[in-house]
């Protein structure tokens, strides 16, 4: 297959004619989805018991109003048609971020951890897009299950993007993007070892695997176990949740800062082409366009940064390299730990992570942001255009891992960066609104959107969300979903075209 990825030759059993939505299948899909919900639940009160702590309780009480919702969800779906068009699956992944978080935050609201409605909605969203963005001004106070539950939902959230558009979606003949990933979905089909039926088992697998590598190695390196698993499930998500105040700062240790970094530059890289590599085939994942881009962009960064807080003298070689390269990989990667304030940083270097917010990593990751592929790509065709300019009569076409890339696909990127500069310029002039200055503004909207977390200004590494109003929450939350469901799942339903015959 040397052609580029079609979304057209995804579609199975029937045409790409818009259908009406199958509100009944859509109810079972998302009532079984509650169902698995309330499971986790069980865990976190499970951990609760464990550590002697009441607020299992408060799980229980959730835990009930999730299985009946979900019950109602499924006595509804009864002779449903088993069925699944385009539509159906837009709504599908869009209701689960929102029901998931609805019901995610009672544990929250009900013990008090987080008595107001609108932090703890802020708080979830947060936990289920990856983005790592916090209300919350002294973590230590929260109880184990309560952490636990936490991190459980970006672990959830970082597995749950992948599960959705790699193997739920594919499979019914749903596009959710035009292109989302490189290698995986996209762009052509004999790239990596994953078929659309087997891909969620596969990812499971690898994603759950590296999870308990890492817990290992972080209880190596003097985490205890509950620390050192909830790291790991926000280290493979891409989301950055804490159980400390002061993040990764507060174990103030070279070899878990290592060891972080190596783990979050994985979750950053296309899953596809990181199981295909533990498999054997190591060239495959090396001479991949996308992931040259994404190591040699991590590199130049970090050497830039390092070299830079060494001249002005922040501290000695190795550990200005160390936190460059940590705060490097931790925003490119979307995920939002913090080793120092790198808002006390000369304004050049804090210009380059600046950028990283925007770029984000690798497609078919559990990472946010526009992804290193779209970047790639929207370069390489604007050099091909000047080549065109040259040769008006030529046949010059854009080139990905040396194959023709098909002209949908660059359509629908060069849309998809339109839009998310059009969503964070709007977004940039509401902040405006509510904050001190424009650098909050901007970078809390393009934090939300590319799922980062700590921003600049007023959001940065050392602060948190607490301060704005209770519409700018609930706004940056909506800019989270959007920008974790990559902007068009969740636009596409705002539209009138939609919901018409």
């Amino acid at each position: 297959m040397g052609e580029f990825y079609n979304p057209d030759k995804l579609y199975k059993g029937g045409s790409r004619n818009n259908s009406l939505i199958n509100k009944k299948m859509i109810f079972r899909v998302l009532g079984v989805l509650l169902f698995i919900e309330s499971a986790m639940f069980l865990l976190c009160a499970a951990v609760s018991l464990c550590y002697g702590e009441q607020d299992y309780q408060y799980f229980l009480y959730t835990i009930l109003l999730n299985t009946l919702v979900g019950g109602v969800l499924l006595i509804c779906s009864r002779g449903a048609e088993n069925r699944l068009t385009r539509r159906d699956g837009y709504c599908i992944v869009t209701f689960t971020w929102f029901l998931f978080t609805l019901f995610g935050m009672l544990p929250f609201y009900f013990s008090g951890g987080i008595p107001s409605v609108t932090d703890a909605f802020f708080e979830t969203m947060s936990g289920f897009t990856t983005t790592g963005s916090s209300i919350l001004n002294h973590v230590e106070a929260l109880p184990h299950a309560t952490l636990f539950w936490r991190s459980l939902t970006q672990w959830l959230g970082g597995l749950g993007i992948i599960m959705l558009f790699i193997a739920i979606l594919p499979s019914l003949g749903i596009e959710g993007r035009d292109l989302y990933v490189a290698e995986v979905t996209g762009p052509t089909h004999n790239k990596t070892s994953f078929t659309f039926t087997s891909s969620a088992r596969q990812m499971w697998i690898l994603y759950t695997i590296l999870t308990l590598l890492q817990t290992l190695l972080l209880l190596f390196g003097g985490m205890n176990l509950f620390d050192g698993i909830c790291h790991a499930f926000t280290t493979m998500a891409t989301g950055g949740f804490s159980t400390k105040q002061n993040s990764i700062a507060y174990w103030d240790s070279a070899y878990i800062q290592y060891v972080i970094i190596i783990f979050t530059f994985m979750a950053g890289t296309n899953f596809g082409l990181l199981h295909t590599a533990i498999r054997g085939n190591w060239k495959k994942l090396i001479q991949d366009n996308e992931f040259q881009l994404y190591f040699m962009l991590v590199v130049l960064a970090s050497v830039v940064i390092g070299v830079g807080l060494y001249v002005i003298g922040w501290a000695d070689f190795e550990k200005s390299m160390r936190d460059a390269t940590f705060q490097v990989v931790t925003l490119i990667t979307t995920t939002g730990f913090a080793t120092a304030d790198y808002l006390l940083w000369p304004p050049l270097l804090g210009l380059i992570l600046f950028l990283l917010l925007f770029v984000g990593a690798s497609a078919g990751s559990t990472a946010g942001g526009m992804k290193v592929v779209r970047v790639y790509l929207l370069f390489k065709n604007s050099f091909v255009e000047l080549k065109r300019i040259i040769h008006p009569n030529g046949i010059i076409n854009v080139k990905y891992n040396n194959k023709s890339v098909h002209p949908n696909i660059m359509t629908g990127i060069m849309a998809f960066a339109i839009l998310f500069m059009i969503v964070f310029t709007i977004g940039s002039l509401i902040m405006t609104i509510f904050t001190e200055d424009i650098i909050t503004a901007c970078s809390a909207v393009v934090s939300s959107m590319s799922n980062v977390g700590p921003g600049f200004g007023s959001v940065g590494p050392m602060f948190s969300y607490a301060h704005l109003n209770d519409f700018a929450k609930l706004f940056l939350a909506f800019l989270m979903l959007v920008g974790r469901l990559e902007i068009f799942t969740v636009m596409v339903l705002f539209t009138k075209a939609f919901w018409r015959k």
